[in-house]
């Protein structure tokens, strides 16, 4: 389990329930939207306030499907939608084929969501949808996300971030009505597993893929990469989840060296989102 709310917990976030109508004003003010929709905490919250503020008919969620998310996140992406009633599209892409992105520099993200931004624009002005929603919120602006300015650039709309929910609001929120994705782990695209610098193959992804599938068949519930350095793995799990994988280290080892790994490691820093921009410099 990634957060438990109790009563206590509840009254710390009568913020977020006033931050909830600023979304509910903002959504009612669309004509129609197209949500970019991974299937995540973040953006099956957005999509559901989106639904229910505005009706289903005039809302869709489109789901990207590349090299860069695996096909177990697309295939959740799809029953999420379903259950909240929802048109949904998937839009297959293959980013490996931009160059830049694939010699994976600090702008990474920068050049991968401007593709994928005038991919979403495209496909909403062609189906008549008059607004193109974004699902980061508002702790993503305190972070290195080169794709926000992406979407600054080319004017999508950010409401959970206009509203300013965090994630763990977002969390919170989603519990409240019953969405089931309240309590998912964070996700983040497979590349994100590289060092900038590392040149992004299809190779690659499907080995970090395949060592994260293994342990979360070892247990591993909560936040989890397996961060490709070369020809090292390095584990970063919560710290509950430390010492499962010290005692299963055997058959760990045996399996990531099966997929190729020389050296795995497991991060006593535990789980750290965003650790490869660690040693970024300001200008990067």
């Amino acid at each position: 389990m990634l957060a438990v709310f109790n009563n206590q917990d509840a009254q710390g976030f009568n913020k977020a329930l006033e931050k909830e109508k600023n979304l509910e004003k903002m959504l009612s003010e669309y004509e129609s939207v197209l949500v970019a929709y991974s299937g995540g905490v973040d953006s099956n919250y957005l999509l559901y306030k989106a639904a229910e503020v505005m009706g289903r008919e005039r809302v869709l969620a489109l789901t990207v499907d590349s090299e860069l998310n695996t096909s177990e996140e697309v295939e959740e992406a799809k029953a999420n939608a379903n259950k909240i009633n929802v048109k949904h599209l998937v839009l297959q892409i293959d980013l490996l084929a931009i160059g830049e992105l694939a010699e994976n520099n600090p702008q990474r993200c920068y050049i991968c969501k401007s593709f994928i931004y005038k991919k979403l624009l495209s496909v909403a002005e062609k189906k008549n949808y008059t607004a193109v929603l974004d699902g980061s919120n508002a702790a993503d602006a305190s972070q290195y996300r080169p794709g926000l300015r992406a979407l600054q650039e080319m004017g999508l709309c950010s409401p959970l971030l206009e509203a300013g929910l965090d994630k763990e609001e977002i969390r919170y929120l989603s519990k409240q009505v019953g969405l089931a994705t309240w309590n998912k782990p964070s996700a983040a695209c497979l590349a994100s597993r590289l060092p900038y610098g590392e040149k992004i193959t299809p190779a690659k992804l499907e080995r970090v893929a395949a060592a994260e599938k293994y342990l979360r068949q070892l247990g591993v519930k909560g936040n989890l990469r397996v961060r490709n350095h070369g020809n090292l793995a390095r584990i970063e799990v919560g710290k509950e989840d430390i010492s499962l994988l010290m005692a299963q280290k055997e058959p760990l080892v045996n399996e990531l060296s099966g997929l190729g790994f020389s050296y795995v490691t497991l991060d006593l820093c535990g789980f750290v989102s965003g650790s490869m921009d660690r040693n970024l410099n300001p200008s990067d």
